[in-house]
């Protein structure tokens, strides 16, 4: 079980991510984006952008790192193999373009249990270089209750 203590917790700010061209491209390829905005330099600038846009998407791959730090710390409780992601949301000020650095930090919003689950609601908060807002990131993750076997020791 998740430990309820850790709701309210503020993990350390991320290293700054520099969000690159080719990893927008690639990454709007393998969620099928297909505006311009996010493959053509030029027509990212005709539409008032200083370079490609990321599909809204883009920002769970700055929010890895935040999570990442939840799942290190053993005050936490959370066992890895047992969540599954439960639910994602993304709040924007602005859209992220190649160029920016990123800063994240998290901050665990909720800690609820139903069922002998755990529901952990993150929000990853990142801001560019100048300390200005671009979007907030928001997962809920499943931890699901061990089986009646693994809590008594028993294994198959």
């Amino acid at each position: 079980m998740v430990n309820p203590e850790i709701q309210g917790r503020v993990y350390p700010p991320t290293a700054p991510y520099l969000v690159g061209r080719e990893k927008i491209r690639e990454f709007a390829r393998a969620v099928l984006a297909e505006s311009a905005l996010h493959i053509d330099s030029e027509a990212a600038r005709q539409a008032g952008y200083a370079d490609v846009v990321a599909p809204p998407t883009f920002a769970v791959v700055v929010q890895e790192a935040t999570l990442a730090q939840l799942l290190a710390d053993p005050e936490a409780g959370v066992d890895f193999s047992r969540v599954v992601h439960g639910d994602q949301r993304f709040s924007y000020t602005r859209p992220i373009v190649a160029g920016d650095e990123l800063t994240a930090t998290l901050t665990i919003a909720a800690v609820k249990q139903l069922g002998g689950h755990s529901m952990v609601t993150a929000s990853s908060s990142m801001t560019d270089a100048a300390g200005e807002h671009v979007v907030t990131a928001i997962s809920t993750l499943v931890v699901r209750a061990p089986e009646p076997e693994q809590e008594e020791g028993v294994t198959a």
